[in-house]
């Protein structure tokens, strides 16, 4: 009975999948395929004491939490943003007037350096989400799971971005506000907008920094989050903690 259990169990977590979707060798569903052919064999006839139904749900927080901690120390450091083409922020377009009239009279630098100011914002407050991704992962539930199986490939991502947009953003708003001061990027903006003002019969603009760096701010962090969900799910058993060996058989 306990045996059948655990097999309807590890079937709900780790096959509620489309059939038609393929599987990389070392994937989820290799491994549990393992796990069921193993469940009552051992070396001398031994039964083999296979990973429980907490076990395997901790093994998948523990691939999220890993992926979660590779995102945030990969972008939340020096040209995380600013480096990156996939993730760079640009001004906000209600600047590109402003740029585009000072690029005229050879003063695009002023933007340059605005534009990089912004990066820098962004970076410095991506640091501090890791622990919202976190506990978001930690009060995950056996449900929360297997709906994300059931779901596509990027239900894991899309399970972060309703629990944790709002308070993200509510997070880094203090930190790119601060950030925004001290990297300078205020007096860019002052400057920028002033040279502009000069110029004669130029209409007003204005552009919220703070909600801007932090909107491009938040986009940057799930893009990677859900590159690393395809990651782990195409191949969780590259992590090494004794649970991830445990439940995926890692060598």
């Amino acid at each position: 009975m306990k045996n059948a259990l655990i097999i309807i169990g590890v079937v709900l977590i780790l096959f509620a999948r489309s059939p038609s979707q393929a599987y990389a060798e070392g994937s989820w569903r290799d491994k549990a395929v393992n796990i069921f052919k193993n469940l009552n064999k051992g070396s001398e006839g031994k039964i083999l004491k296979e990973p429980n139904f907490a076990e395997i749900g901790e093994a998948f927080k523990q691939a999220l939490r890993i992926g979660t901690e590779n995102v945030v120390r990969n972008i939340g450091t020096m040209d995380g943003f600013n480096a990156d083409p996939s993730i760079h922020i640009p001004l906000p377009k209600e600047l590109n007037t402003i740029k585009t009239m000072l690029s005229k009279i050879g003063m695009s630098q002023l933007a340059d350096d605005l534009e990089l100011k912004l990066n820098r914002a962004a970076e410095s407050a991506t640091s501090k989400a890791k622990n919202l991704f976190l506990q978001a992962i930690t009060d995950m539930t056996f449900e929360d799971i297997k709906n994300v199986y059931e779901g596509p490939d990027n239900s894991a991502t899309k399970y972060f971005k309703s629990k944790m947009s709002r308070p993200l953003k509510k997070e880094m708003q203090p930190i790119v506000e601060d950030t925004l001061s001290q990297v300078g990027a205020i007096k860019a903006y002052d400057k920028f907008v002033g040279q502009y003002k000069t110029l004669p019969f130029v209409p007003d603009v204005k552009a919220d920094l703070t909600e801007h760096v932090i909107q491009k701010g938040v986009e940057g962090i799930f893009y990677y989050i859900a590159k690393e969900e395809a990651s782990i799910r195409k191949n969780p058993a590259k992590q090494t903690t004794a649970l991830l060996k445990k439940v995926f058989g890692v060598k």
